[in-house]
């Protein structure tokens, strides 16, 4: 018989669930909160205050009786918020994997309640102020620019939420909100509505090895961050706030209000100030880590399949991506070419070492690479070199004091412990033992979260054959029982992980199990792909010193400091053809820029027309790549002619504007700033575009407005206020004062994308491989608003070495260059500033031709100048044209001069020298 206490104890849980079903009651039964006790400057410029629980109970746990409150602004736009356990040290996101200051150490003498109790007080930053009342203890931050309120956790009877709770196992904090902030983050997952958080829909933040497919459910990565958008009386103001914990958690968003709910760690928030879009993502990668520079050949198109079964398979394939005429730069393998799918071996009779030599000598004087698959369950096998290695040194994480065993694609496995030191060292060992086997060009790291095809304790069957070599191969055969013995295995709270609440340790490595110094996975989960892609890194860039190139699908808050990420197993929908914008852009505000989906999805088969529409798509991801699964029919681009064509028309695009591209890799390890990036962006004041997940721009000019729906040939595309020209067809203009929706037509094989005024856009004459593109004359694409009798634009270009680990100035191998063009009293001018022009020289890039959209009225250029020479066309190679634009909605019903586009060719303007031209237009009525 169960004793009173626990009867007591049981019925408040059950009533505490029960509410929580209603989104007006829950979580506001659950303690009445804490009282602040004291409160007192720090040594280091911060505040240190004491918590004192007001009333015990057990729901979820007992409370933690004192917390300790530190407060800081780090920065002029950066706020930090901490709270834990005021007398022992408490699980955090490890201080080594994610460098960030560190809070005072907890178990110092607790300050005595105050004769006079303090009612309302401010901590003030330049940009941010933190206030707090005393009893309930709560706190809001404002911005002091307007004095809004960014987060404000007091509770009121018609907040929807109650006090803060802190106990061992369950933590739980709210804020309110204004119905009419806009709120953007906190993934993995994959969102149905579009990239602006849903009120009602379930987020949960754990990582979790489930498919893509399966919307507004927790995936293959975490990260508690959100950003919240807001225009106050016609002007935008942007701000984040991340609460870095990496315990499972429930965030619940109710359009007026936000709960965490969390069963572990701290509170520890970080809020940044913006107030732009790219003020913010920022703020937030100066924290967490500024994006990985990617090396030129990554922004390339990459072709891999599950299912390459021997090495003739992929050679063919390389062969025919050149037949079809389609750009590639990358083959890969996943896990078909390894012997019996152990790590970091080769299959004797599929990819017999001295032919995939050959071939990769063939193909890396071609200019292409090789990555090739590796999973971190390392095979439990007696005559495995890198399993004895690995059981030697000490590596794997323990249950009971033994390797806990797992299943994954080699059968019974043991999983390396990315904490302990002696693991890293270990794994860049056997990293540079496989690349002395075959020369990779990079990594991709699958399967981290951790994914385990059994749960519980499982033991190896005796007498059968484990896996049975027929079948899937995720079908689990070890002998296994469940761990239900330990709160670690069973919380109070049950997180909604995978959408229906299943236990944490479910196809997981077991919660209770131990990494290095006993930290637990409980703990530890979802930072297990993060710690194992800073141990990928580091090996990596110990082999031969060159930029690493690292491809995880668990990712978590600083994981864009070292790889990039791809969305996992999408199918071959429309939907998840949507799904993958809005998952893309996301990853952009985490600071994982480098992002994008398996293109015509991985199972099971697209159909013809979907393939065609998602090369459209896809040949725009910072991080294009086909891939299939290996049940799957073959989907290269080339496998049907219109997919083909399609391929070449984007793909052809892409390998036009890898300047760009990589000039925005440039700027994203530099500022944190997303490649792809939602409309808003670049337009905050356009409220319209705070929701729109169908289009997409990269950088802050160029807008990709493609079709996503099964048998349309025209798109509606919101267009922000200004000029905006079609890339396939310069002449062809949008134009709107007031911003609008317009309907473009969109053939099967054509893809709208549209180029913003005051841009100077980079490019170069495209190719099949980006190190042939790489070679060719640069052009400048410069837009004015169009007609305007005045105008100004900017543009910019990165060059390197692009394999040097550094991407930066200084080095000598490296140029960076300003561009600028004005328009005004009939005369065209452009001129740039070059940085360290040296290595564009040595390269001996030139600039051939000059394209100005937008001019005013009619008429050729004269009188061309170049560095205040005149050019004489006598004898000279260089070409003049003009054509007026036409355009699909814009300056005709407007009432408003025509434009033209001029054209200067033939150039031999040298990249890595400051130059200005100019020339005079025929433009009326420019004076």
């Amino acid at each position: 018989m169960a004793s009173p206490k626990t009867v007591f104890s049981c019925l408040s849980l059950l009533v505490a669930i029960i509410l929580c079903f209603s989104p007006i009651h829950c979580s506001n039964t659950i303690g009445k909160g804490y009282r602040l006790i004291s409160i007192e400057e720090s040594p280091d410029g911060g505040f240190i205050g004491y918590l004192q629980v007001k009333q015990k109970n057990k729901i979820y746990g007992s409370d933690i009786t004192t917390l300790r409150l530190y407060v800081k602004h780090e920065t002029d736009n950066r706020l930090r918020v901490h709270i834990t356990d005021a007398k022992k040290q408490r699980w955090e996101v490890p201080y080594n994997l994610l460098p960030r200051d560190q809070p005072p150490p907890v178990g110092k003498a607790i300050g005595k309640s105050r004769k006079t109790p303090i009612t309302v007080e401010e901590i003030s930053g330049s940009e941010l102020t933190f206030s707090y009342t005393t009893d309930p203890f709560s706190f809001a931050v404002k911005r002091r620019s307007n004095g809004q309120t960014l987060f404000n956790t007091s509770s009121s009877p018609n907040s929807g939420f109650g006090e803060m709770v802190f106990k061992d196992q369950y933590l739980e904090i709210s804020t309110s909100l204004p119905k009419d902030a806009s709120l953007y983050g906190l993934g993995e997952n994959s969102q149905a509505n579009g990239i602006k958080l849903v009120p009602n829909e379930p987020y949960t933040l754990y990582t979790e090895d489930v498919s893509a497919i399966n919307l507004n459910t927790d995936l293959y990565g975490s990260h508690p961050v959100y950003m919240d958008l807001r225009n106050v009386g016609g002007k935008p103001y942007a701000h984040a706030v991340l609460l870095l914990n990496s315990n499972g958690m429930d965030v619940f968003y109710r359009g007026t209000s936000l709960t965490y709910k969390v069963i572990g760690g701290v509170f520890d928030f970080y809020f940044v100030a913006g107030p732009s879009p790219l003020d913010v993502v920022d703020q937030y990668t100066s924290l967490i880590g500024r994006p990985a520079p990617m090396p030129y050949w990554s922004l390339g198109f990459h072709q891999c399949r599950w299912g390459y079964r021997n090495l003739s398979v992929i050679e063919d394939v390389v062969d025919s991506y050149q037949k079809a005429k389609i750009p590639l730069d990358v083959i890969w393998n996943d896990d078909d070419h390894m012997d019996a799918k152990k790590d970091f071996t080769l299959s004797p009779i599929s990819y017999p070492r001295a032919k995939l030599l050959k071939f990769l000598d063939r193909i890396h004087k071609m200019g292409m690479k090789y990555v090739v698959i590796n999973d971190p369950g390392i095979g439990v096998n007696s005559s495995y070199g890198v399993y004895n290695r690995g059981m030697a040194n000490d590596v794997f994480i323990k249950y009971e004091g033994k390797p806990f065993l797992a299943q994954v694609w080699p059968g019974a496995v043991h999983f390396p412990d990315f904490l302990n030191p002696k693991t890293v060292a270990w794994w860049g060992d056997e990293i540079r033992r496989f690349h002395e086997l075959a020369p990779i060009d990079g990594l991709w790291i699958d399967m981290n979260e951790v994914s385990n095809f059994c749960s519980g304790l499982c033991t190896i069957p005796k007498g059968k054959k484990c896996p049975t070599g027929e079948g899937p191969g995720w079908i689990c055969c070890l002998d296994c029982k469940n761990i239900t013995k330990t709160k670690w295995d069973e919380p109070p709270y049950k997180i909604n992980a995978t959408g229906v609440k299943a236990p944490i340790g479910f196809k997981t490595i077991a919660t209770s199990a131990l990494h290095y110094n006993g930290v637990r996975e409980y703990d530890a989960h979802s930072i297990y792909g993060f710690s194992e892609t800073i141990a990928t890194h580091k090996g990596l860039l110990s082999i031969e010193g060159k930029r690493p190139f690292i491809l995880s699908r668990s990712t978590f808050v600083g994981s864009g400091r070292y790889a990039a990420h791809w969305t996992g197993d999408n199918q071959g929908t429309w939907q998840s053809l949507q799904v993958s914008i809005s998952t893309m852009l996301n990853f952009g505000i985490f600071g994982v820029p480098m992002v994008g989906a398996d293109i015509c999805g991985f199972y099971p088969q697209p159909t013809e027309e979907l393939c065609n529409r998602w090369i459209e798509v896809g040949a725009f991801y910072p991080f294009s790549r086909d891939h299939a699964n290996y049940y799957s029919p073959r989907q290269e681009l080339y496998q049907w002619d219109t997919v083909a064509a399609s391929a070449r028309n984007a793909l052809g695009m892409r390998y036009k504007i890898l300047p760009y591209l990589y000039t925005l890799n440039y700027e994203a390890h530099m500022t944190g700033a997303p490649i792809a990036r939602p409309l808003f962006f670049s337009f905050p004041e356009y409220t319209e575009c705070y929701g729109s997940s169908r289009q997409f721009l990269l950088g802050s000019s160029l807008m990709i407005s493609p079709v996503l729906e099964q048998g349309k040939t025209e798109v509606e595309a919101l267009f922000p206020p200004g000029s905006w020209y079609h890339m396939f067809d310069m002449t062809q203009a949008v134009v709107s004062k007031n911003g609008k929706r317009v309907t473009l037509p969109a053939p099967l094989n054509f893809v709208n994308v549209h180029l913003y005024q005051n841009t100077i856009l980079p490019m170069q004459q495209g190719g099949l491989i980006s190190k042939e593109a790489r070679t060719t004359p640069f052009s400048l694409v410069i837009t004015f608003p169009a007609g305007a009798s005045e105008g100004y634009a900017t543009g910019k270009l990165y060059l390197d070495e692009d394999e040097l680990p550094e991407m930066k100035l200084g080095n000598g191998q490296s140029t960076y260059v300003d561009f600028y063009a004005s328009v005004g009293n009939g005369t065209v001018k452009m001129w740039s500033k070059v940085k360290e022009g040296k290595f564009a020289l040595s390269k001996g890039w030139v600039i051939e031709k000059v394209s100005v959209l937008g001019l005013r009225g009619g008429g050729q250029a004269s009188e061309i100048e170049i560095n205040g020479s005149p050019v004489l066309n006598e004898g000279e190679k260089i070409e003049v044209s003009s054509k007026e634009h036409t355009y699909v909605v814009g300056l005709e019903e407007e009432g408003e001069n025509k434009s033209v586009m001029v054209e200067v060719k033939g150039l031999e303007i040298l990249v890595g020298k400051d130059f200005n031209m100019s020339w005079k237009m025929g433009i009326s009525g420019a004076n």
